[in-house]
């Protein structure tokens, strides 16, 4: 293990008896918001500084084992502790080191995803509405809700635009790598000929503010308007003015949120989505300014790169980021997606892996 490595974990050891320290004073629970933050902090740092003590026990096992060697009666069994020693120091190491890669901020957080049909017309809209599914799916798979905050549906079914509100532990560190650019290759149902066409849809998976202060909107550069939805609803949602549009002047953003018979949580909703949306464009800024220093194969956030492509005449689904073919495309359009995102989740350690050991 590196030299760098070990100062690091000295001094994060160090910081976790600061942490129980603090923890334990009578005082401790008299700021809720700092208690919860040390906690936070603790729960964290706990967690590395065991694995290390268990890489410094894995060390002076092989000691002992290495002294024990001189001992005729006792060498074989010295050679086997000191093979398990070194076992168990690769094992913590390299363990040690995906829980030092830095933390996202935003892994913990609830999810906005946002589903637009491209080329394709009617064909787009239908994959659209294949990949909400997809996603809904594979989120149900991992306990987590499902709410639609505002849809415009295509003529022939499927949507010309979808978003969602993902709500679970952990979502936005699962789905995070799944901004981009979709593309499709199949027979459409409109298709007399049999022919097979290739339409496009683009994801955006942005993480939830906490709450719009997060993003500091200045409520002078908000367009606030009010209308009667359309579509499906009942005569209720039709004949009020429920909807609300939200236009952000600085930056251009449009949201609409229609789906509730109240425009006050209609409004509430597309704040929502509007902050994320303003703190996503920070991010995907932040993460272009990075990669310009060094390239990164996932986790640009950039909407015009095609990430993967279904195709449904081979049954095969293909990440391009990361060259990986999967041969069960109807399963992964259920929802069992989980080995592709494993697999981006790994690259991404990787890449940072690299970073940390000076390699890159």
């Amino acid at each position: 293990m590196k030299q760098s490595i070990r100062n690091k974990l000295e001094q994060l050891a160090e910081r976790l008896e600061e942490l129980d320290a603090l923890l334990a004073t009578e005082t401790a629970t008299a700021n809720m918001d700092q208690y919860r933050k040390l906690s936070r902090e603790h729960a964290d740092i706990g967690t590395v500084v065991g694995l290390w003590k268990g890489f410094l026990q894995a060390e002076a096992d092989e000691r002992t084992a290495q002294d024990m060697l001189s001992d005729p009666e006792m060498k074989e069994l010295a050679l086997s502790e000191q093979a398990d020693a070194r076992a168990a120091q690769a094992r913590i190491e390299q363990e040690l080191q995906i829980a030092l890669l830095p933390k996202d901020p935003n892994d913990d957080r609830n999810l906005f995803l946002e589903i637009r049909a491209g080329t394709g017309g009617d064909e787009a809209a239908l994959f659209a509405g294949d990949l909400l599914r997809m996603y809904t799916r594979f989120a149900e798979r991992q306990g987590w809700r499902v709410e639609i905050v505002s849809v415009s549906e295509s003529d022939l079914g499927g949507y010309k635009e979808v978003i969602a509100r993902v709500v679970g532990v952990g979502a936005y560190s699962k789905l995070k790598f799944e901004s981009g650019g979709h593309r499709v290759q199949r027979v459409p149902v409109t298709e007399t000929q049999g022919r097979i066409h290739t339409s496009a849809c683009t994801v955006a998976v942005m993480p939830e503010a906490d709450e719009v202060a997060e993003v500091n909107i200045n409520p002078a550069d908000l367009r606030i308007d009010t209308f009667r939805a359309s579509g499906a609803g009942g005569q209720h949602i039709n004949k009020t003015d429920s909807a609300v549009r939200i236009t952000h002047i600085p930056t251009g953003i449009v949201v609409e949120c229609q789906d509730d018979r109240s425009q006050h949580r209609n409004k509430a909703q597309a704040m929502s989505v509007l902050a994320s949306r303003i703190m996503d464009v920070q991010t995907r800024a932040a993460q272009q300014k990075e990669a310009a220093t060094r390239k990164s194969l996932i986790g640009s956030g950039d909407r015009s790169e095609r990430i993967r492509t279904y195709n449904f005449p081979q049954g095969r689904i293909t990440d391009h980021r990361i060259n990986v073919t999967l041969y069960k495309l109807d399963f992964a359009m259920d929802g069992d997606i989980g080995e592709l995102i494993d697999a981006l989740i790994t690259e991404h350690q990787t890449e940072l892996l690299a970073a940390l050991t000076g390699e890159a």
